[in-house]
């Protein structure tokens, strides 16, 4: 039987990942709109999938390609506050002309949510390569310092602009994100780390992150790879931006976007494992509950988060997963197509 051609197979598979994700999107929508209670739970959902997005982002630049970014934070506000301004502004009126509940309106609102998420995207890889280019002759604590001053900055501007709420918050935005918009940048942003590592790009991040001076000698161009491995890390973290500005209650405050975030981000990578995909999923994960499960004890919260860190850290100071992945630890499947080699005759 002739194989199909790779184009069509990928687009065969999206369609039934977007089928899939639609229907998970609509039972939870109409499970909610008889218990409503499920709305929280929901929120819970999304969140984890925005974190994952985060985390994995992250993952590029600190794991793969061995840098410290302390500014994550930063590119996730501009993403979010640059889609926010859009949709507020420009789009909302648009969809607004179309009969509420149409389809003319279904269809103007979820593709020009989709140019907001990218153009999130495109500003906060923006931010990054400014930031990027002249920064990234730096490394170590040095990278670290410069990376938390652009979040800072980011965040101060945010508060002396009075177009998007200054201090007060930007409120009214839009809700357009629901779970289907989540997981599906979620799951895009893991194939492209994925498929990053895997191509020759990845292989000099990894190479620059071994030993950056072995690299360098090697004819691998250093700063032009950590720029790339910037660009792409800060696009993936607006684009979760502007998932998180449109998802309800949709109020973005310039408090959601300090060091303290891009601090949270840090320890999801790296307890995951710095250069594991699946150890950065794992640990968002688990952390993102943790921080929601543990709102019950809200005076001694922060206590028992701090403290199951610091046991995970002293127990797996590589990390959940160290440099490997989830399907590392699946059992190999046997090639049954390579020729058995005759050992020759038995010796007694």
């Amino acid at each position: 039987m002739k194989k199909l051609p790779w184009w069509l197979r990928d687009l065969m598979y999206l369609a039934v990942f977007v089928a899939i994700l639609l229907g998970i999107t609509y039972g939870l929508d109409a499970v909610a709109s008889v218990y409503p209670v499920m709305r929280y739970y929901n929120r819970i959902l999304a969140m984890i999938g925005i974190n994952i997005t985060l985390a994995v982002s992250l993952n590029i630049i600190n794991g793969h390609a061995g840098q410290f970014s302390l500014g994550h934070a930063g590119f996730m506000g501009v993403g979010a506050y640059m889609s926010a301004a859009l949709t507020f502004y420009t789009f909302a009126p648009i969809v607004a002309k179309y009969p509420e509940g149409s389809m003319q309106a279904w269809i103007a609102q979820n593709g020009l949510f989709l140019v907001a998420i990218l153009a999130g995207g495109l500003v906060a890889a923006i931010a990054g390569y400014l930031v990027g280019l002249p920064s990234l002759r730096l490394r170590g604590d040095y990278l670290a310092i410069v990376t938390l001053g652009f979040g800072e900055i980011i965040r101060v501007i945010i508060l002396n602009v009075d177009k998007v709420g200054a201090a007060r918050g930007f409120s009214g935005i839009p809700t357009w994100a629901n779970f289907f918009w989540v997981y599906f940048f979620c799951v895009m942003t893991i194939l492209i780390s994925i498929r990053l590592v895997a191509s020759s790009v990845g292989r000099a991040f990894l190479a620059i992150r071994e030993d950056e001076i072995a690299a360098n000698a090697m004819g691998v161009d250093t700063t032009r790879f950590k720029v790339k491995a910037f660009v792409i890390g800060s696009f993936l973290a607006g684009v979760a931006g502007a998932l998180f500005a449109h998802y309800p209650p949709a109020y973005l405050n310039p408090t959601a976007f300090t060091f303290l975030r891009s601090f949270d981000l840090v320890v999801m990578v790296v307890l995951g494992g710095l250069g594991s995909i699946s150890g950065s999923i794992v640990a968002a994960v688990v952390l993102t509950y943790l921080q929601e499960g543990l709102r019950a004890f809200s005076e001694y919260r922060m206590v028992v988060y701090s403290l199951v860190l610091i046991i995970l850290m002293r127990t797996r100071p590589q990390g959940l997963l160290g440099r490997r992945e989830l399907w590392d630890f699946l059992p190999k499947r046997k090639d049954t197509t390579a020729p058995e080699r005759d050992s020759g005759p038995a010796v007694d």
